[in-house]
């Protein structure tokens, strides 16, 4: 059975989603572009994506090649010989040799396409890019704030017999990271094959808590002490920050609870933007022990100031 060229089915065009009248150009820059889409390497497990991958391979065979294009514009793919397997007449798999489709300088292979696309590979299209590796590293609350440099081993499996290897590597952290921040060493996850490119390294960071300090957002929190003299007649105190000491300003009559802002003296975004601030809690302490000069004082105290602090607070029924 034969069809005229106008009853030719448009099958390998619409596979590429490219015109019959397509240039030879311009169905290599479509089979480029979904190649690239659906490659099962980007679609690991997605049987659909791998079944419109060999869709494209087996499109991209035909029309890449003039003699078989000009076949398949007459014919259709009755113009080809039945599969073996006994379909219909049916393009099968087997009639190409997809690790070089089309033969020599006229279509490039499909070893040549899959090097310019992805860079690396092998004439069957396979990535051979090592895998990226991911360890956990635990930073001080300082050092994350401020920026630091680490010492890891990293084990590597080399060469064909997978060599395993130890590697200590000098990593910078940089300023601000907090937990769950990922930096990426470049070319230092697992080493590829047949020549590809290693993978990446990457540090997932887990903040170790402080005493002192804890972060909210880029602003730092932490809480100081103060006593009855200096919250009721205001005084200028030294304030810990992750960058040394800062002098802050009590006001007369500051309340337990009250919060004071240092401004910059918190966190640097790590992508730019600035820097948080510390917001200080200021908490007033009693003394542990009082002298019976000390009580007859704050009785007198009492007496020249009576006051009610609850007495705005609703009682219940």
């Amino acid at each position: 059975m034969t069809r005229s060229k106008e009853a030719a089915p448009n099958q390998y065009y619409d596979t590429l989603e490219v015109r019959r009248d397509a240039s030879p150009d311009e169905i290599k820059k479509a089979y480029r572009r979904l190649a690239r889409k659906y490659h099962p390497d980007v679609n690991p497990g997605d049987r659909a994506a791998e079944d419109r991958f060999k869709n494209i391979q087996e499109a991209y065979s035909v029309l890449n090649d003039p003699e078989k294009r000009k076949q398949y514009d007459l014919y259709g793919q009755y113009g080809f010989a039945q599969d073996p397997a006994g379909g219909p007449g049916g393009f099968g798999f087997s009639g190409f040799d997809f690790s070089d489709p089309g033969g020599g300088a006229q279509s490039g292979g499909f070893r040549d396409i899959f090097a310019d696309l992805f860079g690396r590979g092998d004439s069957a299209g396979r990535n051979h890019q090592g895998r990226d590796l991911e360890t956990q590293v635990e930073v001080p609350f300082i050092d994350a704030v401020r920026g630091t440099q680490i010492s890891i081993d990293v084990n590597h499996l080399k060469g064909r017999e997978r060599i395993q290897t130890i590697e200590r590597l000098r990593v910078k952290i940089p300023p601000g990271v907090n937990t769950g921040s990922r930096v990426r060493v470049a070319g230092k996850g697992e080493a590829g094959e047949a020549g590809g490119p290693a993978g990446d390294l990457f540090l997932v960071v887990k903040v170790r808590p402080h005493p002192l300090f804890k972060r909210e957002g880029n602003n730092i929190l932490c809480s100081i002490p103060v006593t009855v003299t200096e919250a009721a007649l205001g005084s200028e105190i030294e304030v810990p920050t992750v960058s040394g000491t800062a002098r802050l300003k009590i006001p007369p009559g500051t309340q337990s609870g009250q919060k004071f802002r240092l401004r910059g003296r918190g966190v640097p975004a790590t992508r730019g933007g600035g820097r948080g601030d510390e917001l200080v809690e200021v908490r007033i302490v009693l003394p542990e022990r009082l002298t019976e000069r000390s009580r007859e004082i704050l009785r007198e105290f009492a007496q020249l100031n009576p006051q009610d602090p609850r007495k705005k607070i609703e009682r219940g029924s």
